[in-house]
């Protein structure tokens, strides 16, 4: 679920028929890959979001007592795109289906479309605030959390955005998908106690990579580890044919332990798994390590270059309890990042029960402890971003194999 992917939407994809410098067109499996892998990878990057400076509301509304909570959900339904109709009806479906759930607590949740629009999430925050909305779930892409969260600025009302961008992150916005910082995080923890410190970082050179770059760099240091070295390479197919031997000589010369890709299968992973071992990077030799999800979409598990390599999920036990939820109660699987919706209205939920004087405001939102998620444990951070719960995996033989639990709680291994 929580993806952390780059949508297809909004990147270029390499083209999957040119030759490049007499090198062979990507494989069958490669193009079905870059084909496919759009939105139901997806996510929620959307270009060049700057950080905005918001003021922070230390207090949330005031709740009446034995009165619903009153919850705005912002959906990317309204923009004609059968994507958007889709993810927008799976997080309406994941907010119901939390709503049904919850004990001793009533909410009046509100849907608003934003048509996958800043503009438009804008006008809607503002409208459902004056509708009376306590707390606003929502929006999806990056941009358009910030467009939000302006526009409430003035309110003591927060936005829980299911992006994961952090550069939507800050002031009344909070993100609720999973990060590239604590993925990577996460396995360059469980890279440097196994034996494979020595990291050599290979990114896109757009926003999504640089971040992503940022992250490794940042986890690794935190782990312990070292940073052999970092190659990034233009974003189409001719920069990852170009980058191929220098990604190799990196390797070899600086003697990496772990080499960490940003990409993910709708862009250059496909692309750097075949040609990788032909220039003698083998993940024999080599262990790669994905800071995408390697699973989505399924076909990438075919994949000769990912066997063996690592990535991080959310607990797949809790996933799949989840999921076979909504199947029950929709007929159909879930989008990957509808439990965010769901999380979202559980966590008011439970703050609603806790007897909080303030169960809304900053600090209550950002408590340690933390949220039991669908998908297993998280904690909004004061700087707007999160923590989550993650399993480190393993493909072997084109099956995903946990080789590291995900932690049910805060206090011990896994953060």
């Amino acid at each position: 679920m929580f993806a952390v992917l780059t949508s297809a939407r909004n990147l270029p994809h390499p083209d999957p028929a040119r030759r490049e410098g007499g090198r062979p067109a990507p494989s069958g499996l490669l193009r079905r890959l870059m084909r496919t892998a759009g939105v139901g990878a997806a996510a929620l990057w959307l270009a060049a979001c700057e950080p905005i400076t918001m003021a922070a509301p230390e207090r949330g509304p005031q709740l009446e007592p034995d009165a619903p909570i009153r919850v705005a959900l912002l959906v990317p339904g309204g923009s004609g795109q059968s994507g958007d109709t889709q993810l927008a009806t799976s997080l309406e479906n994941a907010a119901r289906l939390a709503v049904s759930d919850l004990s001793g607590v009533r909410v009046d949740l509100r849907v608003y479309n934003t048509a996958g629009s800043a503009e438009r999430a804008a006008q809607q925050a503002s409208l459902a605030v004056s509708e009376g909305a306590q707390i606003i779930l929502g929006p999806v892409f990056s941009d358009s959390a910030r467009a939000a969260g302006q526009a409430v600025a003035g309110s003591n009302v927060s936005v829980l955005s299911f992006s994961n961008n952090p550069n939507a992150a800050g002031g009344n916005v909070f993100i609720m998908g999973p990060t590239f910082e604590n993925t990577a995080r996460r396995l360059a923890s469980y890279a440097q106690r196994e034996g494979k410190g020595s990291v050599l970082a290979v990114y896109e050179r757009n926003e999504s990579g640089e971040i992503g770059r940022r992250a490794i760099q940042q986890g690794v240091s935190a782990a312990g580890g070292t940073m052999a070295g970092v190659e990034g390479f233009d974003f189409s197919q001719q920069g990852v044919v170009e980058a191929v031997p220098r990604i190799a000589d990196m390797a070899r010369s600086n003697a990496a332990q772990s080499i960490f890709f940003t990409s993910n299968s709708a862009g250059a992973l496909p692309l750097l798994m075949q040609l990788l071992p032909e220039n003698g990077v083998r993940p024999q030799e080599y262990q790669f390590i994905g800071l995408t999800r390697w699973d989505i979409p399924p076909a990438t598990l075919e994949l000769s270059g990912v066997q063996g390599g690592w990535f991080a999920l959310p607990d797949p036990s809790l996933t799949a309890q989840f999921n076979a939820r909504y199947r029950g109660a929709f007929g159909r699987d879930p989008h990957p990042i509808a439990a965010l919706a769901y999380d979202g209205i559980a966590a008011v939920g439970a703050l609603a029960r806790s007897g909080r004087s303030d169960p809304l405001g900053r600090s209550a939102l950002t408590q340690a402890s933390g949220f039991a998620g669908v998908n297993g444990a998280f904690r909004l951070r004061p700087d707007g971003t999160n923590e989550r719960g993650l399993a480190v995996a393993q493909i072997r033989d084109s099956q995903v194999i946990v080789i590291d639990p995900a932690p049910r709680s805060f206090v011990g291994p896994g953060f």
